[in-house]
């Protein structure tokens, strides 16, 4: 097996690092960039050129397979063992040992000492407590207190601490980092694009526990059964040309009422995998879904869905995935990282990977060639997750855009111009999605810049409906002078036989009055990493033939 520039380029970088200094490097290769292979050369190289001693650890049995496999293929002569309880496999004295640290981390006085430690998945170690990798490689120190660790990642920061290299961690410094663009360009990984789901639930009002949403809250807003068929009707229709769709839901309930909706309006079979599935069960679905099955299973059709909760982040590896639906919310941009992550591999079949949040993660994080750890600040307290309908009273959950009882439509949530969060995230820095929408509903407003005097000139501000509690916003300008009036006159020609106002209240009087013709559609452009989206054309219905004095006021 030959590895390819960038992958040497990692393997010289910890060897210079080890070469010179006597802390411990992490190095850091996008998922599907072939952490497998560096780490097997690494250990190979540590055992024949130096005669030491390689432990390699990981925390799923998926990786344990992978790596061993790697190293025995990179270097047929030397043995390779397991300690695995999930693999049956008990093996002590090896040269390279691949271990499960579920399985080891008590253990590091039944073994030799080892010279090298390589930890795939780095950013699991914590870098405080007393977790399973931390009293693990503290016992290995004690056992041989030259033994240097190395880890390999492809996000080297944790949600509650940041970036998982300090002077005071068993992890010190980045040595070497490549990024998707850079292998995606390359052709080493596959190109990704997205979309953000229409038929979303709000998140705005959910609470935090351990720096990630409540997950009892997120529960009862996703599944909401109308909509869950909504978000499953759009899965299915944006899903047409794909091969292999990998969903990830937010909680057990949630992923069956998915498995459902998608086979009682759809006729499509998708399996479905959590924590608790049967070892067998979940060989048999994703050998069928990674389209490998084996003899015993080949009458048996292939799946093109996969539904999962909190199960296939890591350690799964699906080339033909060309789908990834993000049907869940999460605070953490390395849990996104790990399930977008899933479709960058390569595959003969494959063009792309289409990536569908419906949750806001990309939003929340920014393009994903750009996640990093935002700076820890306290939350101020939010409204609980639910509203009142000024007409009715009736108090509903934010998910809804009108209310249940009466049907009358709540407003957009209240942002500032400048603070608004854009809607149709690219998955990469600088792509560029322009995505058609019908409007549902049109409210209008009069908008003030935030801390503008108030001789300020104001605007109408116009908010169309776009999908469930989903708005796109612009303003018109109708108070400035110079350009910005100039666009708004144009903007009002369009729409009204009257001439353009000089005040917003005018303005939204005639807009109440329903005397503007409608927008019946939008075309949203959004550039990944640029903040706002605007609206790049409009499909505007009738100008209503009614003059303002004929209007009732």
């Amino acid at each position: 097996m030959k590895l390819r520039s960038y992958q040497k380029a990692a393997v010289d970088a910890v060897y210079e690092h080890l070469r010179n200094r006597d802390d411990n490097p992490v190095a850091v290769l996008p998922t599907g960039a072939g952490k497998s292979l560096v780490l097997a050369k690494i250990a190979s190289d540590a055992v024949q050129q130096w005669n030491g001693r390689v432990l390699i650890l990981a925390h799923v049995k998926e990786l344990l397979e992978q790596n061993a496999d790697k190293v025995r293929r990179l270097c047929s002569d030397i043995k390779v063992g397991l300690y695995s309880a999930g693999l049956k496999k008990r093996d002590t004295n090896t040269p390279v040992l691949v271990a499960g640290i579920q399985s080891i981390y008590k253990r590091a006085c039944d073994l030799d000492p080892f010279d090298l430690i390589v930890v795939d998945e780095a950013h699991l170690i914590s870098k405080k407590g007393d977790g399973m990798y931390r009293q693990f490689l503290a016992d290995c120190k004690v056992i041989n207190p030259l033994v240097r660790v190395i880890g390999l990642t492809a996000t080297p920061f944790r949600l509650d601490s940041g970036m998982i290299c300090s002077p005071e961690h068993f992890l010190n410094q980045v040595c070497y980092e490549i990024g998707i663009k850079e292998l995606i360009r390359d052709g080493y990984l596959s190109p990704l694009i997205s979309k953000a789901g229409v038929n979303r639930a709000d998140f705005g009002g959910l609470h935090l526990r351990a720096g990630e949403f409540v997950s009892e809250e997120v529960e009862s807003l996703v599944n909401d059964d109308a909509l869950v068929s909504a978000a499953c009707g759009e899965i299915v229709e944006l899903t047409a040309e794909r091969r292999a769709v990998l969903i990830f839901a937010s909680s057990v309930a949630h992923g069956r009422r998915v498995v459902e909706v998608l086979r009682d309006n759809h006729g499509i079979e998708c399996g479905f995998v959590t924590g608790e599935t049967p070892a067998a069960d979940r060989d048999e679905l994703l050998a069928r879904f990674r389209g490998d099955a084996p003899t015993s299973l080949l009458e048996t059709e292939s799946l093109r869905f996969l539904c999962n909760v909190n199960v296939l982040t890591t350690g799964f590896d699906a080339p033909r995935v060309d789908c990834v639906v993000m049907l869940r919310p999460t605070m953490s941009p390395g849990l996104l990282y790990q399930c977008v992550g899933r479709g960058f591999r390569l595959h003969a079949e494959k063009q792309n990977c289409l990536v569908l949040d419906f949750g806001g993660n990309i939003e929340r994080h920014g393009p994903i060639d750009q996640i990093k750890p935002k700076d820890k600040a306290k939350r101020p307290d939010q409204d609980p997750p639910a509203k009142e309908c000024e007409k009715c009273h009736a108090l509903v959950a934010c998910g809804y855009a009108n209310c249940p009882e009466c049907g009358h439509p709540f407003p957009p949530p209240q942002r500032e111009a400048h603070d608004a969060e854009a809607s149709e995230a690219g998955v990469l820095s600088d792509e560029v999605t322009d995505t058609y929408h019908d409007v549902q509903d049109i409210i209008y407003r009069i908008h003030r810049k935030r801390d503008a005097d108030e001789d300020a000139p104001r605007c109408l501000r116009v908010d169309y409906m776009i999908g469930l509690d989903h708005w796109q916003s612009e303003f018109i300008c109708i108070e400035h002078s110079g350009y910005a009036r100039r666009k708004a006159e144009a903007w009002w020609r369009e729409r009204c036989l009257d001439p353009c106002p000089t005040s917003a209240e005018e303005a939204l009087d005639i807009a109440d009055a329903g005397l503007l013709a409608a927008t019946e559609s939008l075309t949203v452009r959004s550039i990944a990493g640029q903040k706002y989206d605007r609206i790049i054309k409009q499909t505007i219905g009738e100008i209503p033939n009614e003059a303002l004095e004929e209007a009732p006021f």
